[in-house]
Parts: C-alpha cells; structure tokens; sequence
C-alpha cells in the first residue's frame, strides 16, 4: 500500500518565536544601498516603504524573535502542519532512501505564504496603515496576503504577473473572494505598467515588473506600505516556523536529516525550512540543503553574485545576492512563483558561503514528478513544490546507485488544486519546455535581452 504515514505535532508544539539565522551565518548580509545614491539606505527610506516592526526585524540581531499572541492563535487555523512519509515513492523508486516531506498546502491559502502575511497584516494593522501593496507571482503570495488582511481588517492590493492574472484565474478569483483586489502587471494603473506596454503591447510580465508597480503604487500614496512575499529577511524570518516545526517532528521519531530540499524562486521557501538547521550544519553535522529552481530561471545555479535591484524599473533598493539581471524578463512557465530574477539576500548569502546547493529542471520533468507523485500519493503538488520533488526523485535514485541509505526531507510548500490547467496541458501532451536560460541568454532572445529596462 501507498498510504502516507503522519508525523504529527499537539496544537502546543506550535513555535512560540521565529528563529533569525543572521547570527549563525558566517557573516552578516551586505546593506541595501540606496537605488540612486548606491549608499546604504537609511530607516527613514525604509520606514516609507515598510511597517516599522518589519523594518526592525530587517536588520535584527536577536536570534530568536517572539511570535505575538494574535499572530500565533491565527497560525492555530492549520499549525502545526503535518510531516508525512512518502512510502509510495520509495517503493516506486525502489531505493533504500527514507523520503520525508513537510505538507503546507494545509493552509487556508494553499502554500507555505501564509505564514508571513498574517505576521506582515498584523503589524500593518498595529502601525495603522490604511492597505499593504504587493507584487504576486503565481498567486500563492497574493492569495495569502489577501485572506491576512481580509482577518486583520485592513486592505490589500496585489499586482499579479499579467502571465499567470491571464493563466491563473483562480487564484486571482480567490484573492477576490477574500475581499481584495487584483490587477494584472504590466498594466496601466501605473506610469511604469504603461510605458511598458506602450513598447510591447503582449509583454508577459515578470515579479520585477509587479514589484515596480507595487512601490510606484505605495509612493503615490501616504497611507499605503508595501509588502513582501520572499527576498526580505524579515519573510524568510517568519516562514521559520516550518523549520522548527520539522526539526522538531523529525526528532520525535529519531531522524536527522542528509538531505534537505526545498524549490527555489526567491528563497522564503527554502529559509523558512532550511535555516532552523543551518547551525547543526555549521557545527559539522552532515546535512546536504539543495535547492531546486527552474531551468527557465536559474538564479542560484547560473546567477552572478553582486548587486543589483530588486523590482524592474531600478527604483527600489540594491541588495547583494545570487541574480540573473534586474531587467531579466524569464518565459511564461507554469511555475509562476518561481519567476524572479534574484534570490533572497539571505538565501544568495548561504549559496556563496557553500552552506546550499542548487540544480535546476526544465518544465515538463518537473510535472512528470509532480503527476508520479499524485498517482502515488492523491496529493497535486503545486509546480512549485513539483520542483523539490524532481530533485528528491534524483537523490533518491543517487542513492539507489551507491547503495547508500540516507534521510530526505523536502518542503512540499503548497497544492496544485489550481494549478489544474498547467497538469491538463502536461497531461494532454501540449506542454513545452522554455528554453533554457543559457540557450535564450545565448540567442539574444527579447524575453532575455530586457523588456522590462
């Protein structure tokens, strides 16, 4: 039999506080500097950008930061989540591998978002900010930031890559039927969507372009404060209760982990999941923390580590991580919130330190693995989360060749229930891989070459 076995924590297992890997790091990340002046920003400029309590855990030193009450009886609603054991696809597979994974498509959004946008809503509403505006890739963040200000009481808007507003309706229904709204990105609500558009009337938009949008947006209007759904330390700093979560499942049943495995599009995914075990790793235990991003959009694995902006139009702040170009336009794939051009400064800072790997996959491998692994287990992973599972499937079968046992353990970070039409077209044969980044790189493709300059 196949059946999934549960590894589960009592609702008091819940984390009281967020763990803040910067002390632990080999050394601290580098400032953000000033997008017109290249000097490190002060908290003024950040403070007009973000709520107060957010700018402070920026830059925070303490280890461990206390989750608030409101926040903790919210994550009451589907914490802890479950950590399952895939037997159906060690079996599969035939390897002497444990595989493990951490199910976070149990939220009230779906994915693992959550997590951050009730912290984010309820700080905004603390501070009294009127709406929190926000860039949206898939739609998974948009989702979750529009049900935490739905519960907080206060507004949000989401600027939606026009690729997935087009492709993904549901999820754009869904943020909606939370009560909030949703414009597509590039689009003409903003100087920045209209000039874009006005050079190419088809352009697919990217979460550059959505992040532009979001802070012209925040700019133009005194009661508004932006919102982030990866990049920031403060996001990755939240999404720890996943870690801590597993950490703590994992003992229960006498594991430690070889493999870590998280997907990989700007990185509180991986932070949140990865970090809490970053310190063992640091003491020496043997623990391999992979992550898998998109062929289309490989920023970890065919990245320059440097400076470079994080939204499209070069108007917010600078930050020093893995990217693929601030003007990096990546094709339409279906793994919509895998398509940003750089990485979190925190996850760019582990992959230069050797403290993660990185492999990316092309489109249709990756939904061959998401399929495989509802066959086996009723469980549609996101795209996203099908990313992770195309790479525990190759360590797994690493590990059935060298005969070596090992413990993996992978954040399944959300569900696909509206990602059907993507699993019709990879069902019906009609899915095509993107070209991959070094192809399109080398061809001078437009998508590449910077629609978004």
């Amino acid at each position: 039999m196949n059946f999934l076995e549960r590894h589960d924590l009592p609702l008091s297992k819940i984390p009281k506080r967020w763990y803040n890997v910067v002390p632990d790091l080999p050394r601290i990340p580098d400032d953000y500097l000033h997008p017109v002046t290249r000097e490190p920003v002060d908290r003024e400029f950040m403070e007009r950008l973000l709520p107060k309590a957010l700018v402070a855990q920026e830059s925070s030193m303490e280890r461990w930061i206390t989750i608030p009450e409101e926040v903790r009886a919210a994550y009451r609603l589907w914490r802890p989540t479950p950590l399952f054991r895939a037997h159906g696809l060690e079996r599969h597979l035939d390897t002497p591998a444990e595989i493990y994974f951490k199910y976070e498509g149990a939220s009230p959004s779906g994915s693992h978002k959550l997590n951050s946008a009730l912290a984010q809503a309820y700080y905004a509403k603390l501070e009294g900010v009127d709406r929190l505006v926000t860039d949206t890739g898939a739609g998974q963040w948009g989702s979750a930031l529009s049900l935490a200000c739905s519960l907080f009481g206060i507004k949000a808007l989401a600027y939606m890559v026009r690729a997935s507003y087009e492709s993904k309706p549901y999820r754009r229904n869904l943020m909606e039927t939370f009560g909030q709204q949703v414009l597509p990105s590039p689009g003409p609500h903003t100087e920045y969507g209209r000039a874009l558009l006005a050079g190419t009337p088809d352009h697919p938009g990217s979460e550059a372009t959505a992040v532009s949008e979001a802070l012209e947006t925040v700019r133009r209007n005194p009661g508004d404060r932006f919102s982030m759904g990866a990049f920031a330390n403060h996001v990755l700093l939240h999404q720890t209760v996943v870690g801590l979560e597993t950490r703590e499942q994992l003992a229960e049943i006498g594991k430690q982990p070889d493999h870590l495995v998280a997907s990989v599009g700007c990185g509180s995914n991986m932070g949140g999941f990865a970090f809490p075990f970053v310190s063992d790793k640091l003491a020496g235990a043997d623990i391999g923390i992979l992550a898998a991003e998109p062929a289309a959009c490989p920023t970890l694995t065919a990245g320059e580590y440097r400076y470079d902006f994080a939204d499209g139009s070069g108007s917010g702040p600078m930050a020093r991580t893995y990217t693929l170009g601030y003007e990096f336009v990546p094709p339409p794939i279906h793994s919509g919130g895998l398509r940003y051009h750089g990485a979190a400064p925190l996850v760019g800072l582990a992959r230069h330190e050797g403290i993660l790997d990185s492999r990316a996959y092309a489109q249709r491998e990756v939904f061959e693995a998401g399929t495989l692994f509802a066959r086996l287990h009723g469980l549609v992973p996101a795209p996203e989360s099908a990313h992770a599972i195309r790479a525990v499937i190759d360590l797994a079968q690493e590990c059935t060749r060298q005969r070596r046992h090992a413990v993996i353990v992978f954040c399944y970070s959300g569900h696909g229930l509206l990602d059907l039409g993507a699993y019709r077209s990879f069902n019906a044969g009609e899915m095509a891989d993107a070209e991959p980044y070094e192809v399109a790189l080398a061809a001078g493709e437009p998508a590449v070459a910077g629609l978004a300059g």
